[in-house]
């Protein structure tokens, strides 16, 4: 097999995976809900069901690489991505709902940290590049899975169409799966002899909590705009279709974008890209509600895009450069973990804080949140020993 084989599959693998699971959520699962009688509480909890899921099981998952292989964790969660929306055809009420996506919530759980963890097996140099390219492929999934759905629910007027594309391209993404190799780079057998340490290295170093706390800060921005912004945009006048663009031109510039800063975080450095990322994507946050023009809510979710590309671009890579090579799948799904709760945190705090406040307060709070997390970062990582391991380019 050629050398670049692996990641080109593991690519493919990626966006048809990440498709499969948007496609499931978005725009269908509200609709499903809402057809089953489930209330509007109840389709919430739903929504965050796999989320949660993914809390509980990225970090184990992770780590259970290290000690036994990418490959077979990666198929476990093809197996999942395949078998899960064949569930959907068999729910009769809210609860079961719930439970089918806590199931499917561990495809993803599982995917994400250890796919991560194989390109950075794969890319001893030139990890940030590879990382932006690998993201750049689940993004196209993300963002063509809600207008495949959108189209098969016009077309067809019936949510079951959505779950059988879900589970064929799960299925394909299973196949790719099964063709990839044990990464070289996987470092089974020294995690065995290690036993611990390298996890305990993992927990002990700053550094990388510090990044994840910083990732964690970002999607929680992320998690509070999905949520909350379309409700903005339409109190301003924007139309539901000038809304769906704002979000498109967001994924769209994320997925233009993150493979350049992936090779500029290389060449120049982890630090001053994820600073600069966080504080583009918190004074965007803050300034939203200030705009009442589309066009200025465009150029906002542009600047948005482009700085969770910044920043997300250095930050896994950072990670990976610091951990034990023995405990690389353990550290990104430790970040994993915490982005989660992060993202999942961020429509909580939001709509807590528009119970009370204007939108104007509630978006520049989500934003001081993240501008909090960039001055963290900036002097807790600056006060870290110059000892600690960087691998960009230069290794």
């Amino acid at each position: 097999m050629n050398k670049n084989a692996p990641f080109y599959i593991l690519c493919a693998v990626g966006g048809l995976a990440i498709f499969s699971s948007t496609i499931a959520k978005n725009p269908t699962l509200p609709i499903l809900a809402q057809e089953i009688g489930a209330s509007k509480a109840a389709i919430g909890l739903i929504a965050a069901a796999s989320t949660v899921t993914g809390i509980l099981t990225s970090l184990p998952a992770g780590l259970l690489s290290d000690r036994r292989g990418r490959r077979p964790l990666l198929i476990a969660s093809g197996l999942v991505f395949f078998s899960a929306p064949l569930l959907y055809f068999f729910i009769h009420s809210a609860w079961q709902l719930a439970l089918v996506r806590i199931y499917h919530g561990l495809a993803t759980a599982v995917f994400g940290p250890v796919a991560m963890a194989y390109v950075a097996d794969l890319a001893p140099v030139r990890r940030g590049e590879r990382l932006g390219y690998y993201t750049s492929a689940t993004l196209v999934g993300r963002t063509v899975a809600p207008v495949v759905g959108g189209a098969i629910l016009t077309g067809l007027g019936a949510w079951q169409g959505v779950y059988v594309v879900c589970a064929g391209a799960g299925l394909l993404a299973l196949v790719g799966m099964f063709l990839l190799p044990e990464p070289k780079a996987a470092p089974m057998a020294a995690a065995e002899k290690v036993g611990r340490a390298p996890l305990r290295a993992v927990f002990a170093n700053r550094n990388i909590l510090v990044t994840s706390v910083a990732e964690a800060a970002q999607f929680l921005a992320f998690g509070a705009l999905e949520a909350f912004l379309p409700l903005y945009a339409l109190s301003v006048g924007v139309n539901e279709a000038a809304v769906g663009l704002l979000f498109g031109v967001q994924v769209g510039v994320r997925t233009l974008a993150r493979p350049l800063m992936g090779i500029l975080s290389d060449r120049y450095g982890r630090k001053g890209p994820i600073v600069l990322g966080l504080g583009l994507t918190g004074a965007t946050m803050a300034l939203f509600a200030q705009a009442q023009a589309w066009w200025a809510l465009l150029g906002l979710s542009l600047a948005f895009g482009l700085g969770l590309s910044i920043a997300s671009a250095a930050t896994s890579a950072y990670v990976a450069d610091l951990a034990p090579a023995e405990a690389r799948g353990a550290a990104l799904g430790y970040m994993s973990t915490i982005m989660d709760v992060g993202q999942a945190t961020g429509p909580i705090l939001l709509g807590f804080i528009l119970a009370g406040a204007s939108y104007p307060v509630g978006f520049a709070a989500v934003g001081a949140v993240v501008l909090g997390a960039m001055a963290l970062f900036a002097t807790a990582v600056s006060r870290a020993p110059s000892s600690e391991p960087y691998h960009g380019a230069a290794r």
